[in-house]
């Protein structure tokens, strides 16, 4: 389905006729992957410019490392990571940014300099967040999460997970709606890894047509990830042929986007896996497509 995502300054961006890549820029000592990790400005900027350069339709900057059992980040730190590189690649740059935060004081700062997209990993947690969402109109990517970053994947249980995370994002995007924020700067995102089991995530892809039916576009973010090396019994630094594979398959279930590490390798196999479905399959890749490819 065809959308137009809303953003600050009357920016858009077009979503639906084909997969968009968002590119990771980590600003942090800790992010799961080693290789993705530039935690000073000038080696960031540079990162991020080559993402772009790969073809990423957005970049995605984040100064908290929000991997299994990690400890959050005072914002004040994050702002200090964050913003100098934010600076110094708008100087350099239009490309759609977005800041993976879930602290509305630091997506405050983020949005002052040029920020296009609040990437909220704990969707409107922080009571300031939804006001200034719809006060800037930036975009605003909701994502589910069971309990914090330090102990999510201690025991995570439901009775039908994708049912559930559909609900809660429903539930959240109500609530972004209700406070001002427009339903065309929307996105959902189910969370994939983030209080999940492998079966979990499994069940998520498979039946992401219930996160598609929620009415908005949807983000996933599975590069490198654990399920990945469940799955293939390969390390993080040994994953990329399984989230390409896994990148695929989020793309068939009807994601809109979808978040990497590797930008130029998703884009080729994306550009490939799309040109060779058959063409019923393309035009009905949400629920429909499942079921007959």
């Amino acid at each position: 389905m065809k959308r137009t995502l809303s953003l600050p300054g009357r920016r858009t961006l077009s979503l639906g006729e084909r997969p968009l890549v968002m590119g990771i820029v980590n600003l942090t000592p800790d992010s799961f992957f080693p290789d993705s990790r530039s935690p000073e400005p000038a080696r960031a900027v540079e990162r991020a410019l080559a993402l772009q350069e790969e073809g990423a339709e957005i970049l995605d900057f984040g100064a908290e490392s929000t991997r299994p059992g990690s400890a959050p980040v005072d914002p004040k730190e994050e702002i200090r990571r964050l913003i100098p590189t934010l600076k110094a690649f708008r100087a350099r740059s239009g490309a759609v940014v977005s800041v993976d935060t879930r602290k509305a004081e630091v997506a405050r700062a983020a949005l002052d300099e040029g920020a296009d997209i609040v990437n909220d990993i704990a969707a409107l947690s922080d009571p300031g967040m939804a006001a200034l969402v719809a006060r800037t109109g930036a975009g605003l990517v909701l994502m589910h999460m069971l309990g914090e970053p330090s102990t999510m994947q201690e025991s995570p249980v439901y009775d039908d997970c994708p049912a559930q995370v559909a609900e809660y994002l429903r539930a959240v995007a109500a609530r972004a709606l209700a406070a001002g924020v427009s339903k065309d700067s929307i996105i959902l995102d189910p969370g994939i890894g983030f209080g999940k089991t492998l079966e979990h995530n499994l069940d998520l892809l498979k039946r992401l047509y219930l996160i598609v039916e929620c009415g908005y576009p949807v983000l996933v973010g599975l590069s490198r990830k654990r399920f990945i090396g469940q799955i293939s019994g390969k390390p993080v630094e040994k994953r990329l042929a399984g989230s390409l594979g896994a990148a695929c398959a989020a793309w068939l279930g009807g994601a809109d986007i979808i978040r990497v590490h590797d930008v130029a390798q998703t884009k080729d196999a994306l550009a490939l896996f799309t040109a060779c479905l058959p063409e019923k399959t393309q035009s009905e890749r949400a629920v429909r497509a499942i079921d007959e490819f």
